[in-house]
């Protein structure tokens, strides 16, 4: 038995077809954009400092979560981005800032991380230490104070300068009195088969660097082969000073690394 679709009815399924290709094929870009960004901060600071760089990305469509990791070990910050890791509903880019950087590191070897994003940041090699490579390559900052309870952080007089000194005195006088002692057992953690050698990745280099050496920056960007952005005059706080061109470069690796996924 034959059925019949008058002119009225075949237009409304071929309507209904449409619209069902359409969100098809919706579906399947979306499927091709990575979308999720996790920030991870560094040393002294928490992830507060991301706010900036978390509106541009959100008004852009991306879903951003930042961590919180407690700074009390290398192994407890691991784990509490890991955590974050976890909850992420597909592929993400995973961004590091300073000391961060070294935990993205390891944390980036979980199968959802498409790439990695380094600011201003460590990446140690197999064997390395941040503590150790700081060493190579002397820091300008001479603020580091060691508290007898193994917990580290930088002298607030000096903050401004040596941490941030292309913020605002307002802002960076108030880093520097809400600061987070890190402990320095994390600074001296070995760093064992580095994400980066696996996965693809992008850095961003502060010329005005007192805290990473901005030459150590460089080796580290050169040696991960990470397509690199370098910026005259950013200090250690480049996520906060220069959060646009922050932005705009875990927008491209987002962009990148989705167009590798489905070559």
């Amino acid at each position: 038995m034959k059925t019949i679709l008058n002119s009225g009815a075949g237009f409304l399924v071929a309507m209904i077809l449409s619209f069902v290709l359409c969100a098809f094929d919706a579906h399947a870009q979306n499927e091709k954009q990575i979308t999720n960004v996790v920030l991870v901060h560094g040393a002294f600071v928490d992830g507060s400092g991301w706010e900036p760089v978390y509106h541009i990305l959100a008004k852009k469509g991306y879903h951003v979560t930042i961590t919180q990791q407690p700074l009390t070990s290398f192994e407890d910050d691991v784990a509490a981005v890991n955590r974050v890791l976890q909850q992420q509903d597909g592929p993400c880019i995973l961004v590091g800032h300073s000391y961060g950087g070294a935990v993205i590191s390891i944390a980036g070897n979980k199968a959802n991380v498409a790439g990695l994003v380094y600011i201003a940041a460590h990446a140690p090699d197999d064997g390395e230490s941040e503590s150790a490579n700081g060493k190579l390559y002397p820091p300008a900052y001479k603020s580091l104070q060691k508290g007898s309870d193994g917990f580290d952080f930088i002298e607030p007089k000096e903050f401004i300068a040596d941490f941030a000194g292309d913020l605002s005195k307002d802002k960076a006088e108030f880093m520097a009195n809400a600061q987070m002692p890190t402990a320095d057992s994390a600074f001296r953690a070995i760093i064992r088969n580095p994400a980066w050698k696996n996965k693809p990745s992008w850095y961003m280099v502060a010329r005005a660097d007192c805290i990473i050496n901005p030459e150590l920056e460089r080796m580290y960007a050169r040696r991960a082969n990470s397509k690199t952005v370098e910026i005259e005059g950013g200090s250690h706080s480049i996520f906060i000073s220069h959060s646009k061109e922050v932005a705009q470069l875990i927008i491209a690796a987002s962009k990148s690394t989705a167009a590798t996924r489905h070559q």
